[in-house]
């Protein structure tokens, strides 16, 4: 089966079932390609009985391959990589996202989970 980001964002609906499938999204980042904002990626994913088993994402500008195989790791371009082990979320840089559903009520979800982000005393 394939799941395609751009066909359900047009309103084509997609079940995902037990069944081996593939979801891709060619232009992951739309709104960066859009304006010219160079993090765009193509990633691939392939879920089996609704658990993923890999994914690849390739950083287009960049040009870096991201793989990861479940119970094997992730790399870039061929390198292993690591999360840095930092416990203390107050030496820790915060990375996120707003979306782009302006729904009212998705709207407050977001900013009520920004507020308690900012909350923690964190690097940036």
């Amino acid at each position: 089966s394939f799941i395609g980001e751009e066909s359900v964002a047009a309103g084509e609906g997609s079940i995902l079932t037990d069944n081996p499938t593939w979801i891709i999204d060619p232009i992951d980042g739309t709104t960066n390609f859009v304006h010219r904002f160079p993090f765009v990626a193509v990633s691939i994913g392939f879920v089996v009985n609704k658990k993923i088993e890999f994914g690849i994402v390739y950083s287009c500008i960049e040009d870096k391959m991201y793989t990861a195989r479940k119970g094997k790791g992730a790399f870039c371009n061929g390198q292993k990589l690591q999360v840095s082990g930092q416990e203390d979320i107050t030496k820790s840089l915060l990375v996120t996202e707003l979306g782009s559903n302006r729904d009212p009520e998705t709207v407050k979800i977001v900013l009520a989970n920004m507020e308690r982000l900012l909350s923690i005393p964190i690097h940036g």
